[in-house]
């Protein structure tokens, strides 16, 4: 089975105000492309709040009811932080 990737980059800032429409945006691409494998790649975040966790962990179970899996790359300080605080690693695979 061939591995179909598809890789989402976030840029400028992940907060409350844009974590809803994010996570629309993301159910519509997962759904659009059924990728077998996402990768977000944070490398151009300015910012992220708690919300980014949310975002996260509703895309990592999107990607499980497609038989598939996430992974976070270029993850800065500042949101590693925050990712780190929540023991996100536990769950997700971050690079």
């Amino acid at each position: 089975m061939e591995e179909r990737t598809l890789t989402i980059r976030l840029l400028g800032e992940l907060d409350h105000h844009g974590a809803k429409g994010l996570m629309d945006r993301l159910d519509g691409l997962m759904e659009q492309n059924l990728p077998s494998k996402t990768i977000l790649d944070l490398g151009e975040l300015t910012f992220m709040d708690s919300s980014g966790i949310a975002v996260i962990l509703r895309a990592k179970r999107r990607m499980e009811a497609l038989g598939g899996n996430l992974v976070v790359v270029n993850i800065p300080k500042q949101a590693a932080r925050v990712l780190d605080t929540a023991g996100l690693s536990r769950y997700v695979k971050l690079i």
